[in-house]
């Protein structure tokens, strides 16, 4: 009973953990400060709890930087129509979102990115747009 009772205090604190870990987007990003730019992507990580993409795209005074743009968690993109080749190294992509609050970091949050065909691909933290215009996946009822 002692090993049991154990073990279920054990699965509840690793399972709270991810929970703990989270954030909020007014924890890290500043609603108040949006940011708009065209870039290069460099690079797409496909991690969890966020996926993110990395643009390239010169800065307010005109230097070169990667953005670092938080996307939402990678089964609900996929689950969305994204997959993780929909965005390529080299596509060129419109992204507009808000800043971090720290103003050192790169991070960029509640973002869409739009392809250059026009194409929103990814929406608000992941909490939109499906890739492509995708539909909806079927409901099962």
């Amino acid at each position: 009973m002692k090993r049991t009772l154990s073990a279920l205090v054990v699965a509840a604190v690793l399972a709270a953990v991810p929970a703990v870990a989270h954030h909020s987007v007014s924890a890290e990003f500043d609603t108040t400060k949006p940011i708009k730019f065209t870039g290069t992507i460099k690079k797409v990580d496909w991690t969890n709890p966020h996926i993110y993409t990395h643009v390239e795209a010169k800065d307010e005074t005109g230097k070169l930087v990667v953005y670092r743009v938080e996307g939402g968690p990678p089964n609900s993109l996929f689950r969305q129509g994204w997959r993780k080749d929909t965005l390529k190294v080299g596509d060129t992509v419109t992204v507009s979102g808000v800043r971090a609050k720290n103003t050192e970091s790169l991070n960029i949050g509640v973002a869409t990115i739009t392809t250059a065909d026009g194409k929103r691909v990814f929406g608000g933290g992941g909490g939109g747009n499906r890739a492509g215009g995708a539909p909806a996946a079927p409901q099962n009822n």
